[in-house]
């Protein structure tokens, strides 16, 4: 099974990275950072194996506690790395680390299709498109956001950035745990909620002024 999650990453992986040869700078900066979303996904998810056969605890208690944590660490550091040195400007923030999100959730997707491929049908893949691929976007694009406030404030940026990770480990646990519970319909609401907030900030920045 492991090899044909390699066998979809690499399908996945080549054409986009080739992609990145001829397309202009703010394209590749979406691009790029969707393929280093699904590279920490395999990372993530070889961490989260690792550390679920020593925990010794249910899959509940282990998506809800534990796997959030090691997922919003991990997809936090390309977004960190971004800002530190390449650059703190907050439309650019906000679109690599949505796409850091966008492609951990594609990666996962294709990785559940084949752990599930006899019990999936086009309502899981709906759901699972507009309930935990939203999430894992909207949890690294509020990351980005708000460290393009505190990037450049000395005093705030180190318990700023921990406050913005604990509050994605924490929007990512209640989605988690609301799915695997008989609200699971409340839990993709949830993102739907919260992007449609989002996306009209966004088109109202882009607006422009009378």
């Amino acid at each position: 099974m492991d090899n044909i999650i390699y066998i979809l990453y690499i399908c996945f992986l080549i054409p986009l990275a080739l992609s990145l040869l001829i397309m202009q700078k703010k394209s590749r900066l979406v691009v790029g950072y969707i393929l280093i979303g699904t590279t920490v996904c395999l990372i993530a998810a070889k961490i989260n194996a690792l550390i679920y056969l020593q925990t010794g605890r249910d899959m509940l208690y282990f998506t809800t506690t534990v796997s959030p944590i090691i997922e919003e660490i991990l997809k936090v550091l390309p977004i960190l790395f971004y800002a530190l040195f390449i650059s703190d400007d907050r439309k650019k923030l906000a679109q690599s680390a949505f796409a850091v999100g966008l492609g951990f959730a594609v990666m996962e997707n294709m990785t559940m299709i084949t752990q599930y491929l006899y019990s999936v049908d086009i309502k899981w893949a709906i759901m699972r498109g507009f309930g935990a691929s939203l999430m894992h976007s909207i949890c690294t694009v509020a990351v980005g956001i708000g460290i393009s406030f505190v990037r450049k404030r000395k005093k705030l940026f180190y318990c700023g950035t921990l406050s913005l990770l604990m509050l994605a480990i924490t929007y990512h646990s209640i989605y988690n745990t609301l799915v695997m519970s008989p609200y699971k319909y409340f839990g993709i609401l949830l993102p739907i909620c919260t992007y449609i907030p989002l996306l009209v900030f966004s088109y109202k920045r882009k607006s422009p002024k009378k």
